[in-house]
């Protein structure tokens, strides 16, 4: 008869966790202006010269290429990848789902595609669904800058 009390007391306890859990069910798109780009060097210009020639690629050599929308269980998933050339300058998220996994990978999986420079890469663990979908977004704009 001791033990009742305790037992009741640790099991509601132990209980309320569960009863608070709010499943993200009702997902919403959000969209972001989220972008990380590569540091490019500033050309110095030296005072002593008559004609200034600047090293800076020119503005045609930038292309800001769309991914197709990508539609997951957690929302829609869409990038918008800057070329530079043919280097990856900067990718954007355009369309992502409204959850905290996906938050938290979106930063990861742009870091990882500007450090591979394609679309080969791991996906984030928790957010498998919505890194699945960008690397699908990413190819396809990938693809869209070679046509």
């Amino acid at each position: 008869m001791k033990r009742v009390i305790p037992v009741l007391v640790l099991s509601v306890a132990g209980l309320i966790p569960v009863w608070r859990y709010e499943p993200s069910i009702g997902t919403t798109t959000t969209t972001t202006t989220e972008a990380v780009s590569t540091p490019t060097p500033t050309p110095t210009a030296t005072s002593s010269s008559s004609s200034s020639s600047s090293s800076t690629p020119s503005a045609s050599s930038k292309k800001v290429v769309q991914g197709t929308a990508i539609n997951t269980s957690k929302g829609t998933v869409q990038v918008q990848v800057t070329f530079e050339g043919d280097k990856i300058s900067s990718v954007s998220m355009l369309q992502q789902p409204d959850h905290p996994q996906t938050t938290a990978a979106v930063p990861v999986l742009i870091e990882e595609t500007l450090k591979a420079q394609s679309s080969k890469i791991d996906t984030v663990s928790g957010a498998t669904i919505t890194s699945d979908a960008y690397v699908q977004s990413l190819q396809a704009a990938i693809d869209a800058k070679g046509a």
